[in-house]
């Protein structure tokens, strides 16, 4: 770790934490959540928020093989709607200055979502995006999360 952003700058990570749980109090799923928090960090190469949420979503009862796929969500024919409307809008505004926000892609979370819910989502993929930088650019430890599946060469080197 390069600098430990949660004790070097504890009023940020209580903004975030704020953030997630206004996230969290809102009426999206949390199994939805999960999924456009694995995108956005496949996107963004954030190893540590793929550990973390990958580990999550199994928790909550996620089945491996839409978590192995979520990537190429569009090609699987096992995600809802809801699903891949939020995975359109979340791949959109981890890639702003690529992709923009365009209105056909907001008219496809527009009829899946609430008004509450759009604002919600896209807050939660603000929030991902955040701890994806922070976690990739001060390069947060894998080895500190607890409750990983890790290869026996990382489980030994963590003294798990």
């Amino acid at each position: 770790m390069r600098i430990d952003y949660r004790n070097a700058f504890p009023a940020g990570v209580r903004a975030m934490t704020e953030l997630e749980r206004a996230v969290r109090s809102a009426t999206l799923e949390p199994e939805l959540l999960e999924l456009v928090r694995i995108r956005a960090s496949q996107i963004n190469g954030c190893t540590y928020c793929l550990a973390m949420h990958n580990r999550d979503a199994r928790a909550r009862g996620e089945h491996q093989t839409r978590l192995d796929t979520v990537a190429a969500w569009r090609e699987a024919p096992y995600y809802t709607a809801r699903e891949r409307a939020a995975l359109a809008w979340c791949e959109a505004l981890t890639e702003l200055p690529r992709a923009g926000a365009p209105d056909d892609l907001y008219a496809l979370v527009d009829a899946e979502f609430t008004g509450e819910e759009v604002a919600a989502l896209t807050f939660a993929i603000v929030a991902i995006n955040g701890w994806n930088r922070l976690a990739v650019g001060l390069r947060s430890d894998l080895l500190t999360l607890d409750g990983l599946d890790l290869p026996a060469e990382a489980a030994a080197s963590a003294g798990q």
